[in-house]
């Protein structure tokens, strides 16, 4: 088994992990209805993506 010769300090290893974090997912705005967007998804209010109606959505009575 794999033993490491000698101990990481807490300072490198979280140098280490400054890059994992999260992050928050780019928003753009929808061209047909100007809701809010993630980029190359279809639009969840409208159905739309690149100004073409991409899914028939129905209409709430």
């Amino acid at each position: 088994m794999a033993h490491p010769k000698s101990k990481i300090s807490k300072q490198r290893r979280n140098k280490r992990r400054t890059h994992d974090k999260a992050e928050l997912p780019t928003l753009g705005t929808c061209s047909n209805c100007s809701s809010a967007i993630q980029y190359h998804r279809v639009c969840p209010e409208c159905g739309f993506y690149r100004g073409k109606l991409a899914i028939e959505k129905a209409v709430k009575a």
